[in-house]
């Protein structure tokens, strides 16, 4: 027999304020606020007793997997806004120096590999990039935004028509979040 309801429930912290209206959630915390578009029909979302509920009747499996999904993205939400999200990149090269510099809502990168032209990587949303020397840190509340600039960070440097065991140059994440991930 199937179960006639999926419920999905998820505490609120102390301190943030959530609203719920017809598959919107805009969750404000200390470090700003963030707000989402749910469009998954079957799913209902509301407020009860400090946690947001998220409800399906009559699940099927493609609902299930759409309410751990929804569950997912708020509880990367609250993290957001509390405490935000943080990774550390490096800038590793041979013989070419890299020059970075940041120039409105791209990153720009010369010198790689002795290219003549320079190469650009697109900043997402409201993601802060600060360039040090060889380290860049990318940083925000929405974990979207800084994952995918980290991504398009490395791969504006992607080796190509060249043998990547010689040529290593390049941008490379190595922390995300205080765990480091390489070396």
């Amino acid at each position: 027999m199937l179960a006639e309801e999926i419920r999905e429930e998820l505490e609120i912290p102390e301190g943030l304020e959530v609203e719920v209206s017809n598959h919107y959630v805009s969750v404000k915390g200390p470090l700003g606020m963030l707000e989402r578009k749910f469009k998954y029909p079957n799913v209902r979302l509301f407020l009860n007793d400090g946690k947001i509920v998220m409800v399906v009747d009559y699940p099927r499996k493609v609902d299930k997997a759409a309410i751990y999904t929804i569950r997912s993205h708020l509880r990367n939400m609250i993290k957001g806004v509390q405490t935000g999200y943080r990774y550390r990149m490096k800038v590793i090269y041979a013989h070419f120096p890299l020059n970075i510099k940041k120039d409105g809502d791209k990153i720009v990168i010369d010198n790689y590999l002795g290219e003549k032209f320079p190469r650009n990587a697109k900043i997402v949303g409201d993601t802060k990039v600060n360039i040090s020397g060889d380290e860049i840190i990318v940083e925000g509340i929405n974990k979207e935004h800084v994952g995918q600039t980290a991504g398009n960070l490395e791969k504006s440097t992607r080796v190509i028509k060249r043998d990547p065991r010689v040529f290593q140059d390049g941008i490379y994440l190595v922390e995300r979040d205080g765990v480091s991930l390489r070396w």
